[in-house]
């Protein structure tokens, strides 16, 4: 997939999923741009990069905060001189059913998993549409395209509303040169996951509903991505992309 010399922001970049995301792409010659609020893993998951002969840069930011978009867009721009890709990859889940949650932790889902993908396009696209196009990729889920018994409805909510604001933004700026996609991993292979996994109904629930039989690796979500943002998916715009083994298939 062609993503050589793109200029890439990822959000998120420092948890599993971000950093196989930038890993991914920079195998291919892509300069990565990687977001964290946490920048010990963002810088370690930066200094790998760079170990292996990529280009990486590591900025430290708050997704949820303008002035730490409009300081992060406006370095990967004032040093590389554009920006052709934004990974919108940040999330958060507080684990509580909606009866137990109160309005301070859903506003806080909604700020964290809506809010940053919203702030990214907004500081994204101005840049964009000068340079004459690029690509904005969302990190949605399952719960962003189907009800899910086993995750928590603000997190299906959030992750619904990154969807269609998805769809808005390619509809929009289509003319712009810039697409829009979102991806929607089922439960993927992670360490947390590898605890959830104790408890062998949870095990059972998880592995049965994917028709393939196994978990999401990090690398098939990354994958998705490098597809999204490459040449190849030039004419791909406003689709929804699950990455889920067939669990929405049903």
């Amino acid at each position: 997939m062609n993503v050589k010399g793109k200029v890439i922001i990822i959000t998120g970049a420092g948890g599993g999923l971000g950093s196989e995301m930038a890993r991914v792409l920079s195998r291919q010659g892509a300069k990565i741009w990687l977001l964290d609020l946490d920048a010990e893993k963002g810088q370690a998951a930066a200094d790998e990069i760079l170990a292996a002969g990529g280009e990486a840069w590591f900025v430290k930011t708050d997704v949820t905060s303008e002035e730490d978009w409009q300081n992060a867009v406006g370095r990967a721009v004032e040093t590389c001189g554009r920006l052709d890709v934004l990974v919108n990859n940040a999330g958060i889940n507080i684990r509580k059913p909606v009866e137990e949650m109160n309005i301070d932790e859903w506003c806080t889902m909604m700020k964290v998993n809506t809010g940053s993908a919203f702030l990214g396009c907004k500081y994204a696209i101005p840049v964009m549409r000068k340079q004459g196009g690029g690509a904005i990729i969302n990190t949605s889920s399952v719960c962003g395209l189907i009800g899910h018994k086993y995750t928590p409805e603000a997190y299906t909510a959030s992750k619904g509303a990154v969807t269609m604001l998805t769809k808005a933004i390619a509809s929009r700026y289509g003319k712009d040169g810039i697409r829009c996609n979102s991806i929607h991993p089922s439960t993927v292979d992670t360490p947390f996951v590898q605890v959830l996994f104790k408890d062998p109904q949870r095990k059972a629930e998880r592995l049965g509903e994917v028709p393939l039989g196994r978990l999401a690796s990090a690398q098939d979500v990354a994958n998705a991505v490098l597809y999204l943002a490459s040449e190849e998916a030039s004419f791909i715009n406003g689709v929804a992309l699950p990455v889920d083994g067939g669990v929405t298939c049903y």
